[in-house]
């Protein structure tokens, strides 16, 4: 009853909005006629034979249409027209400046990318956003405002402590200015320096200012293996003191001792939400991640033996750490620990330790990032779990220059995985996911659904061969299926090739445009 309602009142606000795009629309200008589609438009409703045009770069139309003579006839031949797909968690930020073709995304049809994630953001967002508005990219960038970005600015170098009231009120300054600027909301990354040394109530004082502005909060929570149950409470209350959105990032059972118990966490989220909290999340569909070695202790001791014998126990086994990055000892790169250990005729706790204390010093010498490791941490049965939850969108948590396999393979994977082969979701379920939920959870009014008026971001693919290519050994492979995709209705992928056209947007909160 409640989807519905939320449906009607959605179709009645782009009804509205269509009416006053067409009625300003300019009626000089050629369109794009995309014909013999199976449409499906994000809403979760079956797919549908018919044509959509766009005019300029809005959707103007959608059904049996016939080609004006003016028209520019696309011929889809059968293939799924689908909104663009929009990830909810993504790590492009600084890159996109620089690799504005956006080829791990455009390649599996993402047309928005929402970055900021985990506490990390562009600062200050007003110049990030003036640049890509000076030199746009092919896709649309939204961001959030990001923690510990915050705490960076204000506590600097001295973040090992929670913050004192005059810190907090230095952090909301700055978080004004950023939401001023056009952040989405709010996003923390409790489980990295310098978010994990904050208290509840700092979270809470940041989280309910970004609320009062109208802004939204997701995050990296405090813990996603041994104190996995506490660190949801976190959240959970944080949606209950604020009224306003919250959204867990990248959600996973990420310990052997949580396996098989998704439906168990559900349970949890779904009273949540029957409590008047709108409780949301994202998810890639691999089960392993890529972070820093230290975020599987606690305590941030490279010397603790028996907390390192744990993490092989529950969090990450030998065999499935994969260093990704590890500048003091390149040749470490692309190695299992297991094969590091080996090579270095230790344990692999006694390895992983060494490893630990080199990236360390490397860090403190150089200032730069000293690892970056893949860890094995979950299971299919969980992911399948948290996927079909309704309330759980489809991200990448990828860059992208990634060396994990998400950055570049995670849509085309759902699609063709959890879809064709295992029938985990209906295709409109899984569209549905990665378009019109996704736009719900970020509060955006014109992307994410195929309808007159709204921004015309599309992807048109194959379901019968869409698949994601990269693996840990290949993780730039880009994926297959995916024949073309258009942004502010520009095409920038057609057949596989790229378009050399830069038509993204900057999604700024107050300018949903």
């Amino acid at each position: 009853m409640v989807c519905s309602l939320l449906r009607v009142r959605r179709y009645s606000a782009i009804v509205a909005l269509s009416a006053l795009w067409l009625s300003a629309a300019p009626s000089t200008l050629a369109d794009t006629l995309i014909t013999n589609a199976r449409i499906i438009d994000g809403t979760g409703t079956p797919a549908r034979a018919g044509s959509v045009r766009v005019s300029a770069d809005r959707i103007t139309a959608v059904g049996e249409l016939m080609p004006h003579e003016s028209d520019a006839v696309i011929d889809a031949s059968g293939l799924v027209l689908a909104p663009g797909f929009i990830d909810t968690h993504s790590h492009s930020d600084r890159l996109i400046l620089t690799e504005r073709d956006a080829l791990a995304k455009i390649t599996q049809g993402i047309t928005t990318a929402v970055v900021g994630q985990d506490g990390d953001a562009p600062y200050p967002l007003a110049d990030f956003f003036a640049a890509l508005d000076a030199t746009p990219a092919k896709i649309n960038i939204a961001a959030y405002a990001g923690h510990n970005t915050l705490r960076d600015e204000v506590m600097g170098a001295d973040f090992t402590r929670p913050a004192s009231d005059e810190e907090m009120k230095a952090m909301s300054a700055l978080l004004e200015q950023e939401l001023a600027a056009g952040a989405v909301g709010l996003s923390t990354g409790l489980e990295y320096e310098p978010g994990i040394h904050s208290e509840t109530r700092e979270v809470v004082q940041l989280a309910q200012l970004t609320a009062d502005a109208g802004g939204r909060y997701i995050s990296h929570v405090r813990n996603e293996d041994r104190w996995f149950k506490e660190a949801l409470e976190e959240i959970i209350e944080i949606g209950r003191v604020t009224g306003m959105p919250v959204q867990i990032s990248h959600l996973k059972l990420a310990m052997a001792s949580l396996w098989g118990r998704a439906d168990e966490i559900i349970a949890r989220l779904n009273a949540a939400r029957e409590a008047g909290i709108d409780l949301t999340a994202d998810i890639y569909p691999y089960t392993y991640w890529q972070s820093h070695m230290m975020v599987l202790l606690p305590e941030r001791d490279p010397l603790d033996l028996d907390a390192i014998d744990f993490v092989m126990a529950e969090l990450a086994p030998p065999d499935g750490i994969i260093f990704t990055h590890f500048p003091a000892k390149p040749d470490y790169v692309g190695m299992t620990l297991t094969e590091v250990a080996t090579a270095r005729e230790q344990r692999p706790a006694e390895a992983f330790s060494a490893l630990a204390q080199m990236s360390i010093a490397h860090e403190e010498a150089t200032g730069e990032m000293g690892d970056m490791m893949i860890g094995t941490s979950m299971r299919d049965d969980d992911i399948a779990a948290f996927i079909a939850w309704p309330h759980t969108n489809i991200c990448t948590d990828g860059s992208l220059r990634d060396r994990h396999p998400r950055g570049a393979g995670s849509f085309p994977r759902v699609l063709g995985r959890y879809v064709r082969e295992q029938g985990i979701l209906s295709l409109e379920s899984a569209i549905h996911r990665m378009t019109a939920l996704s736009a719900q959870h970020m509060g955006f009014v014109e992307r994410g659904v195929i309808a007159p008026g709204m921004m015309a971001d599309l992807v048109l693919f194959n379901p019968d061969t869409v698949m994601d290519r990269a693996t840990t050994s290949e993780p730039f492979a880009t994926s297959e299926g995916i024949h073309s995709v258009w942004v502010a209705g520009e095409r920038v992928l057609h057949e596989g090739k790229v378009i050399e056209t830069f038509p993204g947007r900057v999604i700024r909160r107050a300018n949903t445009r």
